[in-house]
């Protein structure tokens, strides 16, 4: 399906209120065409009658210009005003309605789809590329068909006056025709081509902004000054090349819409030289060749527009066209109230088809209600095992199962509520703590905030802050420390009160005092719940159940920390090198 096809069906609810729009903007364009036919009853009836006493003619003058002021004073501004509201209106409801859509479709796109956008580019595909398919509703679909309508009715009353001069006036209608549909072909794909280049410079910037420390640290402001300039030359060569053919475009279309008007006048001119033509006809006449030719040079600036608009409904559509990865089963179970057993079955994993395969036939049984720490080196395959539970991704090959059942028979939605996660670098809003706090429970209780932030050992530093609770963290927690925001994140699990939980190393980058702390918290959440813990430091799981070491993608051993020990094997070898334990 098109884009402009699936634009329609956001348009396609305000249809009737665009049909009400068009007809009063009828109105509104059909008022001003009066002007050259009052002109011409005052030089042809009024003026030029002699039969007629000055008396005679001040009076028709005066009542004419009485009805005139009626409709132009009295009417004409409602109109105005009704017409502009009611186009309004409807654009921003379909941006409202396009943009809703939007985020729900970005919020359940796959991990894999932002590991690989950035997200500058989709900030730019939602807000201003949303943003410019508004021309094409208040264009498009009323502006240009209320030009065409002005047009035709002006045609109408200039065939009604004088036939031969009607076709010298449209005579250059079908090169006009021609020059448009040659420009705006190459027009759509030029600014398609600056949209995208725009796009790239703003998640460049996007993603610079968000990394400045790292630029200050390594002093690399000349280098990464001469990247923003790579990725904003390139958007300034696309911009001149669209700039370039648009000047072309408007300098051939308005010399066509120029001209045709000398030709009316030379004709007509001829015309009533020869008393042929009335003057208040040929007046009239030059009068309606403005409101033929206005609406035209709007179609010029519209069809310019309305490209734009077109380039940016195609971007728009190719976001909300991505695909996802994970998708619910027509017949997916909505699960709650979950035990917490997991079973892995031969499960194999690769981001990519063409990417090693991160897990190699994991097998494992975990009951409901056991500890699981998950520990080995870099790149073993402990996080992405951990991901495939709440079915961030699917596994390539083999099966999960919570409580007997497969999780992709699962609805994801349903699934992820009964998980809890506290990762190594949880993101916080830019809003309050105690918001923060109730991502785990939107609608809770001050109170049940409070007892959650207890649990999670955050009371205490909470109230030592400005605001308390309603103290703002600043973007992505940048106002508090690292065990601080480990805490938040602990809490809103609390706030939660999942059967299932998930830590992904949350302690490894915290000093020992903050570890021991958030080591407490964890340890008093996972009682009686289902915990997997990806590890780092190894002090820190020693009293789970079972523990699991993974290398290159498999499970190489599995235990209890004395266990592990007397085998002398892998965790043993890790337990060595951190100096954890010297009395082996």
């Amino acid at each position: 399906m098109s884009s402009i096809k699936q634009y329609m069906h956001f348009v396609k609810p305000y249809k009737w209120k665009i049909f009400w729009t068009v007809l009063v903007g009828i109105l509104k364009f059909g008022i001003p065409l009066l002007m050259p036919l009052i002109l011409k009853f005052v030089i042809d009836n009024i003026i030029g009658n002699e039969a007629l006493s000055q008396t005679e003619k001040t009076t028709q003058l005066v009542w004419l210009m009485g009805a005139a002021f009626i409709i132009f004073l009295v009417l004409r501004p409602p109109i105005e005003y009704i017409r502009q509201y009611l186009a309004q209106w409807v654009g921003n409801k379909v941006l409202f309605d396009i943009r809703d859509r939007l985020f729900d479709h970005l919020q359940r796109l796959s991990l894999k789809f932002y590991s690989k956008t950035k997200t500058g580019e989709i900030i730019s595909r939602v807000i201003h590329d949303v943003e410019q398919t508004k021309t094409f509703v208040i264009t498009g679909l009323m502006n240009i068909w209320l030009d065409l309508i002005t047009i035709l009715i002006a045609i109408g009353i200039m065939l009604s006056m004088d036939i031969e001069l009607t076709i010298v006036a449209i005579i250059l209608f079908p090169l006009f025709g021609f020059s448009i549909k040659y420009f705006y072909g190459r027009l759509r794909k030029l600014t398609r081509k600056r949209s995208q280049a725009l796009a790239e410079v703003q998640g460049h910037l996007h993603e610079r902004v968000q990394g400045m420390p790292v630029t200050r640290s390594f002093a690399l402001e000349e280098y990464e000054q001469e990247q923003f300039n790579k990725r904003n030359s390139n958007f300034l060569t696309r911009a001149l090349e669209h700039t370039n053919w648009n000047a072309k475009t408007f300098a051939v279309t308005n010399t066509i819409t120029d001209l045709a008007p000398l030709l009316v006048i030379a004709y007509a001119g001829y015309q009533v030289i020869h008393g042929t033509l009335t003057m208040g006809t040929m007046v009239a006449f030059v009068g309606y060749m403005e409101r033929v030719y206005s609406p035209l040079r709007r179609l010029i600036n519209s069809s310019t527009t309305l490209v734009q608009s077109i380039a940016s409904i195609d971007r728009v559509f190719e976001l909300m066209n991505e695909k996802y990865d994970i998708q619910d089963q027509p017949d997916a179970i909505k699960v709650k109230d979950l035990h917490g057993e997991v079973i892995f079955e031969d499960v194999y994993f690769q981001y990519e088809d063409d990417e090693n395969t991160v897990l190699k036939g994991v097998s494992l049984h975990v009951k409901a209600g056991e500890t699981i720490a998950l520990v080995g080196m870099s790149g073993g395959g402990k996080s992405t095992l951990v991901s495939l539970i709440p079915r961030f991704y699917d596994v390539t090959s083999g099966t999960i199962k919570v409580d007997g059942i497969d999780v992709r028979h699962m609805q994801a939605r349903s699934l992820r509520d009964q998980i809890g996660m506290v990762l190594q670098d949880n993101t916080l809003f830019s809003e309050s703590i105690a918001m923060n706090i109730r991502m785990g429970k939107p609608h809770a209780t001050d109170e049940e905030v409070m007892e959650a932030a207890k649990a999670a050992n955050a009371h205490a530093f909470i109230q030592q802050l400005p605001y308390g609770y309603d103290t703002l963290v600043g973007e992505r927690g940048v106002k508090l420390s690292g065990g601080q925001k480990q805490r938040i994140a602990i809490a809103r699990v609390f706030l939660k009160n999942p059967p299932m939980l998930i830590f992904d190393e949350a302690t490894s980058a915290l000093d020992l005092e903050s570890e021991h702390t958030i080591q407490e918290a964890v340890e008093k959440l996972a009682s009686n719940r289902t915990t997997f813990i990806v590890a780092h430091r190894l002090a820190t799981i020693t009293h789970a159940d079972r523990i699991v070491v993974m290398e290159d993608g498999e499970i190489k051993e599995v235990g209890r920390h004395d266990e592990l020990m007397r085998q002398q094997g892998i965790y043993y070898n890790l337990y060595q090198v951190q100096h954890l334990d010297t009395t082996v």
